[in-house]
């Protein structure tokens, strides 16, 4: 049985602290929904630009360079778990760069996964580059797919169709990269936007649906499915990290603060100009089983 290092006080967002490829195995619980932001292996000295200064972009041990056969075994475990976690109608969503992504793709086919697109994030602000030997790195992709080749999986299409002027969403999703509302309470070393995440959860779910990440850091995840409607469980090996999270999720108490971040995400501004909300949850959900007890 796993223990949750937090969790909220309506079961909507529970965190476990601890190594993925341990506590999976511990749980038979099945989500709709998984998102992954796994290590790219960037972490080998280079040097970027953020804020007019010159910084190294090494993120932390978990995301050191490895070999290639190091990087798809890495990639087809943890993959490999998950899959045994989402429901047979599920989708899983794994966000990369070059480093990893194409690993990612060989090991879903092995492991049997459908895959249904391949996103790129398009950053409306992404950071200089420096060397001035290359193209300024601008995207990133993400990788959409299903559990099983024949079994339906969940997309709101007419939902995307609303967000996008009433024509049908590409594969291609221009946003900025994470802005100061989205660090009041610390900042991940690769954190993700909220409009990235909040697009993701509102494309493949429904209200209710229990939305699981594997390596959530400070919870961007599961910010976006309470913001969403969704409910969350995640796991993170970092205790500071869990305890970011807590305190993003405790914020969320206040409807001044759901109201706030709401304002700042284009997807929900989007939709409060339609005077359509019903994608937002009811204050009270019938949560029945929870991941973690």
């Amino acid at each position: 049985m796993v223990e949750s290092f937090y969790k909220s006080s309506n079961n909507d967002f529970l965190i476990a602290n601890g190594d993925t490829f341990k506590l999976l195995d511990d749980f038979s619980f099945k989500f709709d929904m998984i998102f992954a932001d796994p290590p790219y292996f960037l972490s080998n000295g280079g040097i970027s630009m953020q804020n007019g200064k010159v910084v190294c972009v090494d993120k932390g041990d978990w995301d050191k360079a490895k070999t290639i056969k190091e990087i798809n075994e890495f990639n087809m475990e943890w993959l490999r778990l998950c899959r045994d976690k989402l429901k047979d109608t599920g989708t899983i969503w794994i966000s990369g760069t070059y480093h990893n992504i194409f690993s990612v793709a060989n090991c879903l086919t092995e492991l049997g996964y459908k895959i249904l697109n391949v996103i790129t994030w398009q950053k409306t602000n992404p950071p200089a580059n420096i060397s001035c030997r290359f193209f300024t790195y601008s995207t990133e992709f993400i990788i959409w797919a299903r559990k099983c080749m024949k079994k339906p999986h969940k997309f709101n299409y007419e939902l995307m169709k609303m967000l996008n002027d009433g024509k049908q969403m590409t594969d291609v999703w221009r946003m900025p990269a994470i802005g100061v509302w989205e660090k009041s309470c610390g900042k991940h070393p690769t954190q993700k936007p909220l409009s990235l995440l909040t697009r993701i959860i509102l494309a493949s779910t429904c209200e209710g649906d229990w939305v699981f990440d594997p390596f959530c850091g400070s919870s961007t995840t599961g910010i976006a499915a309470n913001l969403c409607g969704r409910r969350f469980a995640g796991i993170e090996k970092s205790v500071d990290f869990c305890r970011m999270s807590q305190a993003r999720r405790e914020e969320l108490d206040s409807l001044a603060v759901c109201d706030n971040l709401r304002n700042h995400i284009v997807d929900f501004k989007t939709i409060k100009k339609l005077d359509n909300v019903d994608v937002f949850v009811s204050e009270t959900l019938d949560t029945g089983r929870l991941p973690f007890e």
